[in-house]
């Protein structure tokens, strides 16, 4: 087996043996098959990014299809949101269709359903049916109508859809087994009466399809080849294909292809929920301003917040393609977006808490302007010029009256230096009646070579633009909001997840438009948001240069009478990172012992924990030989490969040091 096809996830393996089984390479249609009921979240880029993936990959058409099959949730707001969010994240459709567009020959369908006598119409209250199920242990039994003759089936259907009886007086159901094991199969509704205004058909229907009924024959009406979605989806594939099994009796002629059911793990994201009903909730309460809110996990909320196409994309493809459920840390998502930022963003400085200097040896009337680099990862972004004068702004948090000699910014009789300026040094401070710091005194050198340990950004008062910012933390502090049986989610909202502030920004910014991003140097990442106009910046803060909430997290409790044992509580990557830091300066005997430590470690470490250690710097080997050690142990226990491991790989195998060059090679031969 190839390289290639080694590093094929199970989808892209059932698609390649399907085509060597002698499906033909033109038939491969995919769809993305949204309900219009709300707004995409990040848990829909998952299913977005795999459909349109694979029509990038096998050159095959992707419809866009809405499920629009309940008028009672669904709007053209919706249908315009989700199409919005799609092209944002860079992705196009062959064809937008909806479930509606099929209303008329799904009815036709159901129709032949009756006279081949597998549906009928049932007249019970939802409790009766209810009861009459049963339970996953216990059958089901016949209800009373379950054996209606065809005739009379075909006359109430017909009424039903003329709008002769009320919501709820009677259903239609197929007619399979009231005491099949998967419950799904036990007589599943296939249409309902629902009176109310559709946003595609307006008052055409009143009755309207179910999901089971209507997903799968779309499905087939479109020639859909592979139909991906999420777990939560595989008990229903019985009933999908039952359904389309027999249709195919009905228009094998015109529709020879089959649909196939293949089902994957969906994303779920720590501090999320992923329930539209349960966001709607959050928007209709005002725990948020809206869908868009940049709080919110839905792509237009990200996208307000100042999250780029390209890290959600990268997000997608580290999370991979699974088959079973698990957590992703929202961490990682976090990763990505700053990983983008860092690349891309230029550097500006802005003081959010600010606190007045003055720089006493500078001339009062003097001002300058120096030379700034826009972003050091980026020699193409060029420089630009910042004011210098007399009185500026630092962060409150960066000077300290009374300090310890680890703190490294600005105090009284120490020396720091002010990014793209001088160095300064802390004189004396003036306060206010009730002692509070209003101004920091300081001198300045013009001696810039000299070497200190702090440096600060700052602003200059005269030139600096007002603009507000608006922090945002996460919305819930819980880790899994909707997991507890006996709480619920809106407990776990967070009271503090919006902190807006009256912040100063460099000039450079005047001319700033919605959706710019900027880093904030030595805070975080940051756009402007929409509400901005050229007369009052508003920026959003995306995220900070680093996890502010890691340390955070409540440390485990221990047995306070057992023996301490300090490396053990550690995280299982922080203590591979500790031993790869010393791993080149040991003689070989205890590099040998690290590295069994190390591959004992591995087996307690999860890919999204070693993956941002790809990006180590060259000079650090020791923790790219720990990573590659560890990452052997990943891919000997199935992980799947993925461009960001053979990128990590074949740097390492174009290094001078020779161990890792070992290691790199020791893991192409296990995987060759």
């Amino acid at each position: 087996m190839s390289e290639e096809t080694k590093s094929l996830n199970f989808i892209e393996h059932i698609i390649e043996e399907d085509l060597e089984n002698g499906l033909s390479k033109d038939k491969l249609r995919f769809r993305f098959p949204p309900e219009p009921n709300g707004y995409l979240h990040i848990g829909h880029t998952k299913a977005i990014g795999i459909s349109f993936g694979l029509g990038e990959k096998y050159n095959a058409p992707v419809n866009l299809r809405f499920d629009d099959t309940n008028p009672a949730k669904e709007e053209q707001e919706y249908v315009d949101a989700i199409k919005r969010d799609i092209k944002w994240l860079g992705y196009e459709w062959a064809n937008e269709l909806y479930s509606s567009d099929y209303f008329q020959t799904l009815y036709d369908w159901a129709i032949q359903l009756i006279k081949d006598g597998k549906a009928y119409v049932d007249s019970q209250s939802s409790e009766a049916m209810a009861e009459q199920k049963g339970t996953p242990t216990q059958p089901g039994v016949e209800g009373p109508y379950r054996n209606r003759s065809i005739e009379e089936n075909l006359d109430l259907f017909e009424r039903m859809k003329n709008g002769e009886f009320d919501e709820g007086e009677h259903i239609l159901r197929a007619k399979i087994d009231m005491q099949h094991p998967n419950m799904l199969m036990r007589d599943p509704l296939m249409y309902r009466i629902l009176k109310k205004h559709h946003h595609r058909t307006g008052n055409d229907w009143c009755i309207y399809p179910m999901y089971d009924w209507t997903h799968g024959e779309s499905d087939y009406i479109e020639q859909i080849s592979h139909s991906l979605c999420s777990l939560e989806f595989k008990p229903h594939r019985e009933l999908y294909n039952w359904f389309k099994e027999l249709v195919y009796g009905y228009a094998s002629k015109e529709l020879p292809m089959l649909p196939k059911q293949r089902e994957f793990a969906r994303l779920n994201l720590s501090y999320t929920i992923m329930s539209k009903r349960k966001l709607l909730k959050l928007v209709e309460e005002g725990i948020v301003s809206g869908w868009d809110d940049p709080r919110m996990p839905t792509i237009s909320g990200l996208r307000r917040r100042g999250y780029t196409p390209n890290s959600i994309r990268h997000f997608i493809e580290r999370v991979g393609v699974a088959k079973r459920e698990n957590v992703i840390d929202v961490s990682l998502l976090e990763f990505c977006i700053r990983e983008d930022l860092n690349k891309t963003a230029p550097r500006v400085m802005a003081v959010l808490d600010p606190v007045k200097l003055v720089v006493t040896n500078y001339p009062e009337d003097k001002e300058e302007w120096l030379e700034a680099e826009n972003n050091p990862e980026d020699v193409s972004a060029g420089s630009r010029k910042v004011p210098f004068s007399r009185e500026l702004y630092i962060e409150k948090a960066d000077f300290k009256e009374d300090a310890s000699n680890k703190f490294f910014r600005l105090k009284l009789g120490s020396e720091v230096r002010l990014k793209n300026a001088y160095i300064i040094k802390g004189e004396r401070v003036i306060k206010d009646a009730d002692g509070n710091i209003i101004e920091i005194h300081c001198t300045y050198s013009t001696d810039t070579e000299k070497k200190v340990k702090g440096t600060l950004h700052w602003v200059s008062i005269k030139h600096a633009i007002k603009a507000e910012v608006r922090e945002y933390d996460r919305l819930f502090m819980d880790e899994a909001p909707d997991s507890h049986q006996d709480k619920d989610y809106m407990e776990f909202i967070n009271p503090n997840s919006l902190k807006i502030t009256e912040a100063y920004v460099e000039p450079s910014l005047a001319n700033a438009s919605i959706g710019d991003r900027f880093q904030f140097q030595r805070i975080g990442y940051f756009n402007v948001d929409n509400d901005a106009t050229p007369e009052h910046l508003v920026f959003n803060k995306t995220v900070g240069l680093r996890d502010s909430w890691a340390k955070q997290k409540p440390k485990p409790q221990h047995n306070q009478n057992k023996p301490k044992q300090p490396q053990q509580q550690r995280p299982a990557i922080e203590v591979i990172k500790q031993l790869g830091k010393k791993y080149t300066n040991l003689p070989e005997m205890k590099q040998e012992k690290s590295k069994a430590e190390i591959l004992k470690l591995a087996e307690n470490v999860s890919y999204e924990d070693l993956q941002p250690l790809f990006n180590t710097a060259a000079k650090k080997v020791g923790t790219r030989i720990a990573t590659m050690l560890t990452l052997s142990v990943l891919l000997k226990n199935g992980q799947e490969r993925n461009s960001d491991i053979d990128a990590f790989i074949s740097k390492a195998l174009e290094d001078k040091n020779e161990l890792l060059v070992a290691e790199a090679k020791a893991i192409l031969n296990h995987i060759q």
